[in-house]
């Protein structure tokens, strides 16, 4: 990279940044004129371009630029760091470089109008709403459940390879549609990352590859986590950034599957953060809740639970404090730890279309 290039570049980093700090005082301009404007076309056509493909280029991209990593400290190790100037300045038109490309391929989402706005739906409600949701997820979940197994003390094992839960969950964003047509869902792009071992020990479900908008899902996890997973990473696609955003659609583009194993998935996810929150509120009112939850209910989450606890790692919580500062850093305050606005979401989806 000539001397002259590279400085123009780095240069621009932080009027890249000032202008990203600009911009997420303008929420309805990312809105209309980005993420429902420029983003939905750039996403279909890489979709469209890569979807086919039976790996994950963005996982083999991140590959890639690992190992240059790694060989950039080396000769840097070899080198002694000696003429810092020169490749402190390469490194920094390299980061403005990527960062330019994160934003406009995707992270400019970040910055759009929150998710309820977008869909026109209430945003607060209060805990008496709460214990009614609750009480009709746990009916909802106990009732589907039973139709599987046709015992309340059975766990449920989805009937589905891997590859065809990945394939099926579309479905359920075709559903939803008609009545959301922000939600509209073309060239389906989601991959079985390379990397699915690592995410489990690093404690992540799967990500989206923003450089190339592959929904990459982690298919060690326990299977019956795979419909709202792959479900959530569709809602990053659909440009929804932001991690409580992506795990309302999840919740709603399985609670409307026409497959009721999906229909389970997504409703015991849903009742899991209604569970938590009311618990926060009500912790003896939720524990007496839990015990008109079918057992077989119980046993999925704690099927669940012993899987991440089986594969804990000392460097997990690094990763997670390096996720949850990266959320912060863009527009998500409250980092990972979001649940209460994926409830309200939820309570008020409901109280809209009368099923309280």
């Amino acid at each position: 990279m000539k001397k002259k290039s590279a400085l123009i570049l780095a240069m621009l980093l932080p009027v890249q940044i000032l202008l990203i700090r600009i911009l997420a005082m303008y929420p309805n301009f990312v809105e209309n004129w980005y993420s429902m404007g420029i983003y939905p076309f750039t996403s279909s056509l890489m979709r469209m371009g890569l979807g086919f493909l039976p790996f994950s280029l963005g996982d083999i991209l991140y590959g890639v630029l690992i190992i240059m990593l790694i060989r950039w400290l080396v000769l840097r190790i070899k080198q002694r760091f000696r003429n810092p100037k020169r490749w402190g300045l390469e490194a920094l038109a390299t980061l403005s470089i990527i960062y330019a490309c994160f934003n406009i391929f995707w992270g400019f989402n970040y910055y759009r109008q929150p998710l309820h706005q977008t869909l026109q739906i209430e945003n607060d409600y209060s805990t008496e709403d709460l214990h009614k949701l609750t009480l009709h997820l746990i009916d909802r979940s106990n009732k589907l459940h039973t139709s599987i197994t046709k015992d309340d003390s059975v766990k449920v094992d989805l009937p589905y390879s891997k590859g065809e839960i990945l394939n099926m969950t579309r479905d359920g964003y075709q559903n939803l549609e008609e009545t959301f047509p922000e939600l509209e869902y073309d060239h389906e792009s989601l991959k079985r990352s390379i990397y699915s071992l690592p995410l489990t020990y690093m404690g992540f479900n799967g990500y989206l590859n923003p450089l190339t908008n592959e929904g990459q899902v982690n298919t060690v996890i326990v299977p019956y986590k795979l419909p709202t997973t792959a479900s959530h990473e569709i809602g990053h696609q659909l440009g929804f950034a932001k991690e409580n955003e992506a795990n309302f659609l999840a919740c709603l583009a399985t609670m409307n599957h026409p497959d009721e194993y999906f229909r389970y998935s997504g409703y015991t996810f849903a009742l899991s953060y209604c569970l938590s929150e009311l618990y926060y509120r009500e912790p003896e009112l939720t524990n007496e809740l839990m015990e008109c939850l079918n057992y077989g209910i119980r046993l999925n989450y704690i099927e669940v639970r012993e899987f991440w606890e089986k594969h804990q790692n000392p460097m997990e919580p690094l990763f997670m404090y390096t996720y949850n500062s990266f959320l912060k850093a863009n527009n998500q305050p409250e980092g990972m730890k979001s649940y209460s606005y994926v409830v309200a979401l939820l309570v008020n989806y409901f109280k809209d279309r009368q099923n309280l």
